[in-house]
């Protein structure tokens, strides 16, 4: 997977708030929900959202930009073993499509996944999305939107790997340590 294309610039000063969450889908409908989910760190409910049988959703990147950015601000002993789950989940979906790697491509920057021909439509019933999905190519689905969601949540989970061995490093909870040499272990391989 390419390790050029997050434009730090461009998503760094990005809140929460600017990411149109209503707009975006998860395996469930809407990732409306997100943001208070986010901000109250269930993440078991996340990770319901963002991975479903191996596949990543249109919110998984921005979920993990507003997660992994957060841990960088808090202390390492502040990371809990369901959130370290979560980040397990997306590498275990990433791990099943690292052999497609080279044979595909992302947009150019994870903004541009924010596009109007990205997003599904600002009011709409869940009839409506339905239809969408029956769609051949649901609205953000081509391949490479498709793939996007892979690229840039690889690369956002790479970009945060010393952070995990900074954690790994402080961090005395016998459980979160084996969780996060694990998660270690597979950021290092890919």
């Amino acid at each position: 997977m390419d390790t050029y294309k997050i434009n730090t610039t461009s998503i760094h000063h990005l809140q929460i708030t600017d990411v149109p969450w209503h707009r975006l889908t998860t395996p469930y409908g809407r990732g409306t929900e997100l943001p208070q989910l986010i901000s109250g760190g269930e993440y078991a409910a996340i990770a319901n959202l963002i991975e479903h049988q191996g596949t990543l959703w249109q919110v998984t990147p921005w979920v993990l930009l507003f997660l992994l950015r957060n841990i960088q601000t808090r202390g390492p002993e502040r990371i809990t073993l369901s959130e370290l789950e979560l980040y397990h989940v997306v590498v275990g979906a990433l791990e099943m499509v690292q052999e497609q790697a080279d044979s595909q491509q992302s947009v150019e920057a994870l903004t541009m996944l924010l596009d109007e021909k990205y997003l599904w439509p600002e009011n709409s019933d869940p009839e409506e999305d339905e239809l969408e999905w029956e769609e051949e190519e649901a609205r953000g689905y081509d391949p490479m939107a498709f793939w996007s969601y892979y690229d840039y949540s690889y690369q956002l989970l790479k970009r945060a790997l010393p952070d995990f061995e900074n954690m790994l490093r402080h961090n005395s909870e016998p459980d979160i340590n084996e969780a996060l040499s694990e998660l270690v272990q597979e950021l290092r391989k890919f």
